[in-house]
């Protein structure tokens, strides 16, 4: 059981990529899974690598996922003005030996061709394979995992995200447990889709400069869905001012702190044997220390619903993201 909320999900997300996010979700998975019914998602469509982590080179399941549309323009109808290449603001819509076709990996299908067409020589290829979910119905440590890629080219990752969370929940049924979710880094389509009706979020830093800025963009995310937050430092050690600096700004917007993970050289070696570092090099310091998070992470989850009343954002804030405009004059 799992506290007072039967279906518990929590996300692990970073504001940048490379501080240690994956190596920390495969390790937590295979320690709470000893306590909790789990189920691990991956939730980065277009880079997922949850799965080798923790050594899964096949799956069980191989779903395709269909969305969307590709334009394509009838030859027979063309009369070749270049209207459809003047008006699409993607740049799919390319000439080849003075005819203008749709090149399919860049199509984001959005019309705007077809509306400017004077001849009505676009047409749309529908119900594309835009891409696979996967699952593997139990890893060799006990637990489902969820995965998906993003077919290249193909937009809507974020929905993907969302269909893979979907099939956890389906596996998940009626059970009583708990949804790991192994976010992609920054704030993208595909983060808000992670974070989307989470009940916790896992913050994974590491104590440089630009960490430091990412933490507070993906917080922000976060507090715009009323989100509670737990922090994470990984690679604590390669700077004691910006570890500081990580910590005072957990403290000033009430994110519970989980501890620290220090540099640890075995981490690429473990990716490489296809094995979570917990059980690579298990008497490792950083080992260590994720057992002694995990630990915690465990009296947050059987406790979890005085733990979000307690860290509950203050306010809900609007996202409002930064747009940058031709002449590199930024606006809010």
């Amino acid at each position: 059981m799992v506290s007072s909320i039967s279906q518990l999900e929590i996300v692990i997300a970073s504001g940048k990529g490379g501080v240690g996010k994956s190596t920390l979700a495969s390790s937590l998975a295979i320690l709470l899974a000893k306590k909790y019914y789990l189920i691990a998602v991956d939730a980065d469509a277009e880079a997922p690598n949850l799965h080798i982590a923790l050594g899964i080179d096949e799956w069980d399941i191989v779903e395709p996922y269909i969305e969307g549309r590709i334009a394509y323009i009838n030859r027979d109808k063309c009369t070749d003005c270049g209207l459809c290449a003047d008006a699409c603001q993607f740049g799919a819509i390319e000439v080849r030996n003075g005819k203008y076709y749709v090149n399919k990996w860049i199509c984001e299908g959005c019309y705007t061709c077809s509306f400017v067409c004077p001849v009505k020589a676009i047409f749309f290829e529908r119900d594309i394979v835009a891409g696979h979910i996967y699952v593997k119905e139990k890893t060799i440590y006990g637990f489902p995992l969820v995965s998906s890629e993003i077919t290249p080219g193909r937009p809507n990752s974020g929905k993907l995200v969302t269909e893979a969370k979907n099939k956890a929940k389906k596996i998940m049924g009626s059970k009583k447990g708990l949804i790991l979710v192994d976010a992609a880094a920054g704030i993208g389509c595909q983060v808000i889709s992670s974070i989307a009706g989470a009940h916790a979020v896992i913050l994974v830093a590491e104590p440089t400069p630009s960490s430091l800025n990412d933490l507070k963009r993906i917080h922000k995310l976060a507090k715009h869905f009323g989100i509670p937050s737990m922090l994470v430092i990984n690679k604590a050690d390669i700077s004691e001012k910006y570890r500081e600096k990580i910590l005072e700004y957990a403290r000033r917007e009430n994110i519970d702190y989980l501890g620290d993970i220090p540099y640890d050289e075995n981490v690429p070696r473990s990716i490489n044997t296809m094995k979570p570092l917990l059980e690579a090099y298990p008497d490792t310091e950083a080992s260590k220390a994720i057992r002694r998070i995990a630990e915690k992470l465990v009296k947050i989850i059987d406790n979890i619903s005085e733990w979000r009343l307690k860290h509950l954002p203050a306010k809900i804030e609007p996202f409002i993201p930064i747009i940058i405009k031709p002449g590199n004059n930024i606006v809010k």
